[in-house]
């Protein structure tokens, strides 16, 4: 990394997303998932931080849609801090690009002892979370050296895709039609891009809005303004976002609309939209002009759609996207 080359890793991670995006959605863990138990989970808790979380988030509303059982986020410092909860008929999904950081790897501990299957999705052969887990789940993405993650998010997405291929069988086939589907969907187009750069080099706060797996690619795309940009900017799902927060909007407020296709998304997505413009909001939608994605492989194409644009954004502010000044690729927390 040099200083007159700035963003080059990041800009190489992600071209890659899209064929990591490929290898991770083609495992087989099918024996592996049942011969670890994960056959008769009677319900999923997610622990993740950071961008592993959205990747988490957009993960549950396809598992709880295949499978009918609930799967929400649990905060690592449960077991990490705290003592712990039963977890018999339970199971973990562990998301950590690096699986170092000791506080997932005592919730992977904690989960297990107090009766849980625990599976981890991670970039790291080797990490310190795989002696912890029952089964660990590869991402295959290869050295990540930006310090934004970005192949490694849509890697981990597809990884998680693989692992519910393997509780579901029937989901497998849609999964291989979204492999093809997120090829196709590519970038966005040139005036698409540059729109939403140029909103971006304009705005002073940001909303982005999803639903479903929109929300958790919100989450991701927020976080990725604010690490690359420095700029202010929340995720909201677009059924809460008329509520309080709609008020922000008497403020100079830009909004990016993130649209899956998602069966009964449709109308609170275009709702938000029409409140915003109402009161003089810019709204950007995204959405990938393909067939075939299922609404977690679609979160995944917006990524890799709307990446590119952030990091245009952030070297035309000055910054250096492959390593900000306060942040560090691998952050340990207990």
């Amino acid at each position: 990394m040099t200083q007159s080359d700035p963003g080059r890793h990041m800009a190489a991670e992600i071209d890659e997303a899209t064929d990591v995006f490929a290898r991770a959605a083609s495992l087989d863990l099918a024996a592996e998932a049942e011969a670890a138990g994960f056959a008769g989970a009677q319900s999923f808790y997610t622990v993740a931080r950071g961008s592993s979380d959205a990747v988490a988030n957009i993960l549950s509303y396809e598992f709880m849609a295949e499978l009918g059982l609930p799967m929400t986020s649990m905060p690592p410092s449960i077991f990490s801090v705290g003592a712990g909860v039963a977890m018999s008929g339970a199971a973990g999904l562990v998301v950590s690009q690096s699986g170092a950081s000791e506080d997932l790897v005592r919730a992977a501990q904690g989960i297990r002892e107090q009766g849980g299957r625990v599976a981890a999705i991670t970039n790291v052969a080797g990490s310190a979370v795989e002696a912890a887990v029952d089964l660990t789940i590869p991402v295959g993405a290869g050295p990540e050296l930006a310090v934004p993650a970005t192949k490694t998010v849509i890697g981990s997405i597809a990884a998680g895709l693989s692992f519910l291929a393997a509780l579901s069988p029937g989901y497998g086939a849609r999964l291989v039609g979204s492999v093809s589907a997120m090829d196709e969907a590519g970038r966005l187009s040139a005036a698409d891009h540059d729109a939403l750069r140029a909103a971006l080099l304009s705005a002073r706060h940001v909303f982005v809005v999803g639903r479903g797996t929109g929300f958790g690619a919100a989450h991701e795309l927020a976080l990725k303004i604010k690490e690359t940009c420095a700029i202010h900017a929340e995720a909201y799902s677009a059924s809460e976002v008329l509520h309080g927060p709609l008020q922000l909007a008497t403020n100079p407020l830009t909004v990016i609309l993130l649209d899956t296709g998602a069966p009964g998304t449709s109308e609170s997505l275009a709702n938000a939209a029409a409140r915003f413009r109402e009161i003089g909001t810019d709204v950007h939608r995204v959405a990938p002009a393909v067939a075939g994605l299922t609404p977690a492989a679609a979160a995944a194409a917006i990524l890799r759609q709307v990446y590119p644009v952030i990091l245009d954004a952030a070297l035309a502010l000055g910054h250096d996207p492959d390593a900000p000044a306060t942040l560090s690729k691998v952050t340990m927390t207990r």
